[in-house]
């Protein structure tokens, strides 16, 4: 098969080989509710998802939804989550993002970018993962993997995840372009490791330009 000449087209070959490669990919943050996971990714700065999942059992289980935890004592959320980097700053944007969903939306997750940006500790990176996991809207969420594979794929040559956001969005099908995030996250955990890229077990070894072999 010939290698993709473009960056479309090696976009859209990544997402074909991916979608073989992890046909179950699913968000590694324990969730039930879109609620859940919002908070959840909001504890994910800075942090593993496997650290983020030691904690939120016991945050819900004491805050269940927004109305319980826009009412909650800080020191109390610091404890629970204390074992998180930052677990202070966290902390205090969790309660004020439970009260912000109290006062402005009746309690529920909004589905628009422009509402879920405007929520305290979150960005368009946790704003798409809320979107294309628990909502089931268009969300491309450009994490550290996503932004470097794209690089490494030759996909884009930019830096910041806003406008790489902006660069990919056309280039993967509006429903499907949260499964190529997660696909991109997984291969970069799993395979295209930062300091030792296992480019010999990589599906995409025959058209990835920095491929080593």
């Amino acid at each position: 098969m010939a290698r993709p000449r473009t960056a479309k087209g090696r976009a859209r070959r990544t997402h074909e080989r991916l979608a073989l490669e992890y046909p179950e990919a699913e968000c590694e943050l324990d969730h039930e509710t879109p609620f859940q996971l919002l908070i959840a990714t909001i504890l994910s700065a800075q942090a593993t998802d496997v650290g983020v999942n030691k904690v939120t059992p016991g945050l819900f289980a004491r805050f269940p939804d927004a109305e319980s935890l826009s009412h909650a004592d800080l020191t109390e959320v610091e404890q629970i989550i204390g074992s998180l980097g930052l677990f202070r700053n966290k902390a205090k944007s969790v309660v004020k993002c439970a009260g912000q969903l109290m006062d402005n939306h009746g309690g529920e997750v909004p589905t628009g970018m422009k509402d879920l940006v405007a929520l305290a500790g979150v960005g368009r990176k946790t704003a798409n993962v809320v979107r294309s996991v628990a909502l089931n809207k268009p969300g491309l969420p450009v994490d550290t993997h996503v932004l470097r594979l794209s690089k490494l794929l030759h996909i884009t040559e930019l830096e910041d995840p806003v406008k790489v956001e902006a660069e990919l969005n056309p280039m993967v099908p509006a429903m499907e372009r949260g499964e190529f995030s997660l696909r991109m996250i997984l291969h970069g955990r799993r395979v295209c490791i930062a300091r030792r890229p296992r480019c010999e077990d990589c599906v995409l070894n025959d058209f990835c330009p920095s491929s080593k072999l």
